[in-house]
């Protein structure tokens, strides 16, 4: 296998090998229009201790959350593919043109019947490059940069690898794995138990069954395929297929819990050589989809149960 420091072509100083860039291009105009496919939901916080990860894989640590806001749904292929579009048309460049769910033709106009369905077969460098051209498209300022420039290439890895981001922007962006789990617990005015069993979504306890897993989201014990968005039941925060569907991108790299570490903007590692996936696929079962479950692929990897939804800071 490829060491993490092969694959990427960086010197000492963690700076890209190459003297060859691409001229800075100028911000394109924004368009103003309405996403129907975009419901922002606010996740108040004042700085809420809570224990993310899953007593039974025995890797938890404490983390608080600043208020963000979080979508309702998980990126539909209509809204990834309307952006890319106009991204492309604006200098942007992506590895992949995504799939209208888990059997969609690649890179297709979106149908009728199934663009509601999340987008998939995307990797984690072309969500964060959406994420900065749909923040420029809709007249935000982008999230991820590398040497202040912002990131609008998906094949130029090593970059994107190095790439920071700023979450005092209100951009568009990926949700911490910390911000993702506290959302996935969150109901109205607390937080659903400190501790998840594995397999369960909001339970109260250990051994609280009130709420039938196969009823919260798509997943093999009851689905095949990827469904249209918002079609199964909401969690308490009022957000749909935080389980099931497909698997959602997080910004952080994979590593033991910092137990020492309690800012989400500051836990994970700087570097590494895999980003966490947070909430089940419609292909697995249910003892793999509990909100702490987590899961880690190489950035460059794609497959037809990968997708993400976006997140903005509170201003």
């Amino acid at each position: 296998m490829t060491s993490f420091a092969q694959q990427r072509p960086v010197n000492e100083r963690r700076e890209v090998n190459r003297v060859e860039r691409k001229a800075q291009k100028k911000t394109p105009k924004a368009v103003s229009k309405r996403y129907p496919d975009l419901e922002m939901v606010e996740i108040l916080s004042t700085n809420t201790e809570f224990t993310i990860g899953e007593k039974s894989q025995t890797v938890s640590a404490k983390r608080t959350v600043r208020p963000y806001s979080i979508n309702r749904y998980e990126t539909t292929y209509r809204l990834w593919h309307n952006v890319r579009i106009w991204a492309e048309r604006n200098g942007y460049v992506f590895s992949n043109p995504g799939q209208e769910g888990n059997g969609g033709r690649r890179g297709a106009l979106p149908s009728r019947k199934d663009s509601l369905q999340p987008v998939t077969n995307i990797n984690w460098y072309d969500a964060i490059v959406w994420c900065n051209a749909f923040s420029e498209m809709d007249g935000r300022n982008p999230c991820y940069t590398y040497k202040g420039e912002v990131i609008r290439d998906a094949t130029d890895t090593a970059v994107c690898d190095l790439s920071k981001c700023d979450w005092n922007q209100n951009g568009y962006r990926l949700p911490s794995e910390a911000e993702w789990e506290y959302a996935a617990r969150k109901t109205p005015g607390k937080l659903q138990s400190d501790l998840l069993a594995s397999g369960q979504v909001n339970a109260n306890g250990d051994d609280d069954e009130s709420v039938e897993p196969t009823s919260l989201g798509w997943i093999s014990d009851n689905s095949k395929e990827t469904h249209s968005v918002g079609t199964a039941l909401a969690n308490g925060a009022g957000l749909f297929d935080m389980t099931g569907n497909v698997l959602e991108f997080c910004w952080d790299w994979q590593a033991s819990y910092d137990v020492q570490q309690l800012d989400i903007h500051q836990a994970g590692p700087e570097f590494g050589s895999e980003r966490v996936m947070r909430g089940g696929s419609w292909n697995q079962y249910t003892m793999f989809y509990g909100a702490g479950d987590r899961y880690s692929f190489n950035p460059s990897e794609f497959y037809n149960y990968f997708g993400f939804r976006i997140a903005v800071s509170a201003e």
